[in-house]
């Protein structure tokens, strides 16, 4: 299992940078060429909605990605540490309620694009897995 890490801080003109990271580690890792445009969307969304919630709660710290290798498939994980309103929070405000709106519509974005995604969320950050299958054999590193 082979792991490109990313750390970037949380400034929009980073995630472009992100995302051709992103679609040249899926590449190598035998990802179809046709998901390709998939991974750059989806991992552009991820990242551009951390680097958001790092904005809105004043976070200094990095926003981070994996891009993981395995044998079979190809995972990239978006982290981010910023806490998270719960929807139905009593204690949320309209403030906190629209955040949550606008998160749950990125993540409705990232579903459509990605099969398989996992979020989770809490009080000191969150992340974002997408999988998608590797058909083909990884391409060595020269």
């Amino acid at each position: 299992m082979a792991t490109v890490e990313l750390r970037f801080s949380a400034l929009p003109e980073h995630v472009r940078t992100a995302r051709l990271v992103a679609a040249a580690v899926a590449r190598r890792a035998g990802v179809d060429e046709a998901a390709l445009d998939e991974v750059r969307l989806a991992v552009g969304e991820a990242c551009s909605r951390a680097v958001g919630l790092h904005q809105s709660g004043g976070i200094s710290a990095p926003v981070k990605v994996s891009l993981i290798e395995d044998e079979k498939q190809f995972s990239i994980e978006v982290g981010d540490e910023a806490p998270h309103a719960v929807p139905g929070d009593q204690a949320a405000g309209a403030e906190a309620e629209a955040e949550v709106e606008e998160d749950e519509m990125g993540l409705a974005v990232i579903s459509g694009l990605v099969d398989d995604v996992e979020v989770s969320a809490g009080e000191h950050g969150g992340l974002i897995r997408m999988t998608w299958p590797a058909a083909l054999p990884a391409t060595p590193l020269p």
